[in-house]
This record gives structure tokens, C-alpha cells and sequence, in this order.
């Protein structure tokens, strides 16, 4: 719920991404702790730890790279101006 409230408050493309990465990147991998932790030791737990590992290398990968596309079209990040 907070990551949605994040992504209508951010001003620019960048805090938009880093709110939305965050968020999934937390929820996803609770869910499949959670699921580990109640499979208990078991072929499955194997399954759902390697996922893990493979979702932990690949979002902030593809968030780097949405991130790294917005800059090259010339996007220019937020700042506050007090």
C-alpha cells in the first residue's frame, strides 16, 4: 500500500522507479521466504530459494536498466528548490 501512495507522491520518473523497485522487490521475496519457511526442508524449498536468488539479481537489473534509458532520452531528475 505504501509503495502505491510513494508512486503517486513522487515528482519524477526516478524516485517513481526506485519506490516501485523497492516495493515489489520486498513483497515478492517475503512471499517466497514465507513460503520456504512453511515447506520446511524439502525439494520445493530448494526450488523456491533459487528463485529468490534469481529474482534478487534480476529486478535491480531491470530497474537499472529502465533507469539508465530514461537518462539517455534526456530526463533530468527532480530537484528541490528551497
Amino acid at each position: 500500500m505504501t509503495g502505491h501512495i510513494g508512486l503517486l507522491k513522487a515528482p519524477d520518473v526516478y524516485t517513481r522507479l526506485q519506490t516501485s523497485s523497492t516495493c515489489s522487490t520486498t513483497s515478492v521475496v517475503s512471499v517466497l521466504i514465507a513460503c520456504m519457511l512453511l515447506a520446511g526442508l524439502s525439494p520445493f524449498t530448494g526450488k523456491v530459494a533459487a528463485i529468490t536468488v534469481f529474482f534478487l539479481i534480476t529486478s535491480p537489473v531491470a530497474t537499472h536498466i529502465i533507469a539508465r534509458y530514461a537518462w539517455e532520452e534526456g530526463i533530468v531528475p527532480w530537484r528541490s528548490f528551497k
